[in-house]
């Protein structure tokens, strides 16, 4: 159900809640994103709101393409996506700082300092410095909210694409968030034909590049005066210039010290920082990831501290920041209380697991890809070999494959997520079809974009909102892009599994394999009632573990004592047995045909005697 929002109305807010919020309060009309961790709830909560046209993007550059035509038609727009999309949509963004904008455009980039769910480390202001587009970072929900609603004027005022970046902490730590009315764009929507703005052809890209250096030079002065730019005096002594989440680990930790708070970290304002630095005696720069204020700072020939105390790797924290600036151990802290591990694993049930249990039977190297799939990568399945951004696996295993030959090369094949492959999987399969390759690509359709909470994706059939939507059939992609031998299998039949991999990877041609099973998180999974449950027959097992190779949570293996296993009738050198979880067993049935010893069977089927 769409819902709307009274003015003044207070509520605990996570950072994406109230960018949604703020999006919907800044009269947003068309907003695009590629889900990604820890980005994806903004766009989440602004399909509720009435108003707004929200889609989910096939991948990164398209969302952002999109929010900047919806600007052209001078409406304001928004694309959002983690760190690593932004490199995706850089292509574009580069050129929209010369084209600029109608409507308000801000494109919000969440962070994830200690790779809480990605695959590597990223500080998004590089590319507000490298782009010369301005940033606005908040420091929690409220402000958040405040500075994506100044960006939209920001935009309009300045002509210019924004940057908002957030990050893991800012995007989901809850704080409390005031709701203001909505407010409209000075700009009327329609299209206007400026092709000197819009078409940026060298002879047009010249002159803007001209206007977009003016255009910093007056952001610059803009900055001075920016309400999020502040500074807090105090002590003078040790003070501090910093900004986003690490403005609050500063005021934590050293509440009586003076602090300028950058909310606008690009351009910077030069002289509220010289005249800060003038005012103390020593200046510390605390910043997550790179030294980018410092090194700006120190360009400015302000004398400072930063990275030679502060860790420019992972987040910070209160007692990082701390230990860091004062060289002493934080005393009072409270251990973390000891939790059992729970290492990550594929779901119980979970379709990925059968393919690459066969996978990893032939001895294959494996390609990989960005997905919950990545996790075949642990043991005991450990199928999974490269695995470096959306996909590239696709071009990896072809790349290996004319490095080497089919004869040096072995056994090869290239897996890819539906999700991933309409993302950016598409481009690869056609490479390998136009330079002739020979490659085999894997691509596991579970019917959602599994690893960030099961957004609908070009082939689930369904929009962001619900509505239904034609599927795309990936089969008949693949053929249409020329790949002749496309197969489809159930990943839940091991042996049939196996098999088909077997054929394909020495076929001396392009082939797909697809994998065809729902997640088993999906709402229809959890609602199935022909689900039925595996048991193990005690007096059948013979403690082989060859069960325990599928790495499924559900099969559990009990330790006997040599005396425990004689009194149970065991062999000696048994020393345990395998038992399934009846909570956690989904009943796939991928266990059953791996026990030679048939001892694995259908709940009421088979019997202990």
């Amino acid at each position: 159900m769409k819902k709307t929002r009274s003015d003044k109305e207070k509520m605990l807010l996570s950072g994406n809640e109230a960018l949604a919020l703020a999006a919907f309060e800044a009269g947003v009309k068309v907003a695009s994103a590629y889900p990604g961790t820890p980005s994806t709830e903004i766009l989440e909560n602004l399909s509720r709101y009435e108003g707004v046209y929200t889609e989910w993007a096939p991948n990164e550059k398209v969302a952002f393409e999109v929010a900047l035509g919806a600007s052209f038609a001078g409406v304001r727009a928004l694309a959002t996506m983690k760190h690593v999309g932004l490199n995706v949509a850089a292509d574009p963004l580069f050129t929209a700082a010369y084209t600029g904008v109608r409507g308000g455009l801000v494109l919000i980039v969440a962070d994830d300092p200690d790779m809480h769910s990605s695959q590597n480390e990223q500080d998004s202001r590089n590319y507000a410095f490298a782009a010369k587009v301005p940033m606005l970072e908040p420091s929690d929900a409220a402000e958040a909210k405040d500075f994506l609603k100044s960006a939209y004027r920001i935009s309009e005022e300045f002509d210019t694409p924004v940057l908002l970046k957030s990050s893991t902490r800012v995007s989901h730590v809850k704080g409390v968030v005031t709701t203001d009315g909505t407010e409209t764009s000075s700009v009327t929507p329609g299209i206007e034909k400026m092709p000197e703005k819009f078409v940026m052809l060298p002879a047009n890209a010249r002159k803007r590049r001209i206007e977009l250096a003016a255009r910093m030079e007056r952001l610059r002065d803009f900055s001075e005066t920016y309400s999020g730019n502040r500074t807090e005096w105090g002590d003078r002594k040790r003070c501090f210039i910093t900004s986003g989440v690490s403005y609050l680990y500063v005021k934590e930790v050293f509440p009586e010290a003076s602090v300028l708070k950058l909310g606008m970290v690009w351009p910077l304002p030069g002289k509220m920082i010289k005249e800060f630095a003038g005012k103390v005696e020593e200046v510390f720069i605390v910043e997550e990831l790179d030294p980018f204020l410092e090194l700006h700072i120190r360009a400015m020939g302000i004398a400072c501290r930063g990275k030679d105390l502060v860790p420019a790797i992972g987040e910070l924290n209160p007692t990082i920041v701390r230990q860091s600036i004062t060289g002493k151990k934080a005393e009072g802290i409270f251990e973390p209380a000891a939790i059992p591990m729970r290492p990550p694993n594929l779901c119980p049930g979970c379709p990925h697991r059968g393919i690459f249990y066969a996978i990893s039977k032939l001895g294959a190297f494996v390609t990989g890809d960005i997905g919950c799939y990545t996790l075949a990568a642990l043991k005991p399945l450990s199928a999974m070999d490269t695995c470096v951004c959306m996909g590239a696996g696709i071009g990896n295993a072809h790349g290996m494959a004319k490095a080497l030959g089919k004869e040096g090369l072995g056994k090869i094949v290239a897996v890819i997520g539906d999700s991933t492959f309409f993302h950016s999987g598409i481009t690869g399969l056609i490479d390998i079809v136009f330079n002739r390759g020979d490659s085999t690509v894997v691509i596991l359709d579970n019917r959602t974009t599994g690893m960030t909470g099961h957004q609908p994706h070009p082939a689930s059939g369904m929009t962001i909102t619900g509505d239904p939507t034609v599927a795309v059939d990936i089969g008949a992609l693949c053929r249409a892009v020329g790949v002749k031998h496309v197969r489809t299998v159930n990943p839940h039949d091991i042996v049939e599994c196996g098999k088909v991999l077997k054929e394909e990877i020495e076929r001396p041609e392009p082939s797909v394999i697809i994998t065809k099973a729902p997640c088993v998180l999906l709402p229809e999974m959890k609602k199935r009632k022909d689900k039925k449950l595996y048991v193990v027959v005690s007096g059948k097992c013979t403690g082989c573990r060859s069960c325990l190779k599928l790495g499924c949570p559900a099969i559990e293996w009990v330790p006997l004592t040599e005396e425990e296993a004689k009194q149970k009738g065991c062999k000696a050198k048994q020393k345990g047995y395998s038992q399934i979880n009846a909570v956690l067993c989904d009943g796939c049935g991928q266990c059953a045909p791996l026990c030679k010893f048939k001892a694995i069977v259908v709940e009421g089927e088979g019997s202990d005697e």
